[in-house]
């Protein structure tokens, strides 16, 4: 299963991750995905897309779901029932409403659309990864 990782290290907490986000996503909404640990230099945490994900669980309606196969966790908008339970019971905090719409959420895709997560792409310090990681 492929995760995206980052190395605090190398994180200067320029937010050019988050700015590709919001570039990546722009026809949909002008939020990041990516949520920001002000504690930490401003440095990203990102969807951990969890084994046992307490999103999905709590999920009412099916909207949230694990991939058996890629391990990612996905969210369907369609089936969402704006609840928001899937916020409330993520450990890390990385699930936001969508402003734009009030009954939606905001939620990491790996940036399918583009063919690999352009927070990614775009770190100029190489901080960040999308690498192979072990269950």
């Amino acid at each position: 299963m492929k995760r995206i990782k980052i190395d605090r290290s190398k994180c200067v907490g320029c937010l050019t991750c988050t700015t590709a986000c919001i570039v990546s996503h722009s026809s949909e909404d002008t939020r990041s995905r990516i949520t920001i640990d002000s504690n930490k230099k401003y440095a990203p945490i990102f969807c951990r897309h969890c084994d046992k994900p307490e999103c999905v669980f709590t999920c009412m309606s099916g909207a949230m779901s694990k991939d058996k196969e890629t391990g990612e966790v996905t969210y369907d908008k369609t089936k969402c029932a704006s609840c928001y339970m899937c916020i409330m019971a993520c450990p890390y905090g990385v699930l936001k409403a969508d402003s734009r719409t009030n009954k939606q959420i905001m939620k990491c895709d790996h940036c399918k659309h583009a063919g690999s997560p352009q927070c990614v792409e775009k770190c100029p310090m190489g901080a960040i990864t999308f690498e192979e990681v072990n269950k």
